[in-house]
């Protein structure tokens, strides 16, 4: 094992072991490069990250128990100079803000780890933040007018899970036409022709979860 101070130290934390796997196979041939630790869970990282203090964490957002973001949170805070990359599937610009905002130094979607995540790693590594090209220009094509309002979020959500606007008022104690104001709002926030354009724009930024 190389313990030699220039090698970077590297937690990877994923629910699925064929990309951990994948991930220590790629490590494992870089001579500055060492896989120290693995979790499965949310918590489990948190723990390891206690145990190991890697140089960087390969977190994603997806997890049982304690998500990627509630993770990157517990970690920083006790931790504040950990560099972390978020590996995920979401390209959503939401989930890319809040995993920033959250302390991430990186963001690599899961389709290009053999072809850049050792650059990725080196980079953070190196004390600069790296976000994929289509990422940023996702990121680029949003501004803060069109993030909703936490009562929107509840009436997309409730959308999502098929409900028309009769039922939303029910189970949000408002009237019809409050639910149908929000509808508009959203609709016109998310740049939606419909309330199933709405889900969809929702659920690829990553406003929404199903």
């Amino acid at each position: 094992m190389n313990t030699e101070t220039k090698t970077i130290r590297i937690l990877t934390a994923d629910d699925h072991a064929l990309l951990r796997n994948g991930i220590a196979a790629l490590v494992d041939l870089e001579p500055d490069m060492e896989l120290v630790a693995q979790a499965s869970t949310g918590r489990e990282a948190i723990e390891q990250f206690r145990h190991h203090r890697p140089d960087i964490t390969l977190m994603d957002l997806q997890m049982p128990d304690v998500s990627g973001i509630e993770a990157i949170i517990a970690i920083r805070s006790e931790f504040p100079d950990a560099r972390i990359i978020v590996l995920t599937t979401y390209s959503g610009d939401v989930q890319v803000v809040r995993a920033l905002s959250a302390g991430a130094r990186g963001y690599l979607l899961k389709g290009n780890v053999h072809k850049d995540l050792l650059a990725t790693i080196r980079t953070v590594h190196s004390g600069q933040k790296r976000v994929p090209s289509e990422v940023a220009v996702e990121l680029a094509g949003h501004t803060g007018e069109d993030q909703l309002s936490a009562r929107e979020l509840e009436v997309l959500k409730l959308i999502a899970k098929g409900n028309a606007n009769k039922e939303i008022a029910a189970q949000l104690a408002v009237a019809e036409d409050t639910v149908k104001k929000h509808v508009t709002s959203i609709l016109e926030k998310l740049g939606a022709n419909d309330r199933t354009h709405a889900v969809t724009i929702g659920l690829k930024r990553g406003i929404i979860e199903l």
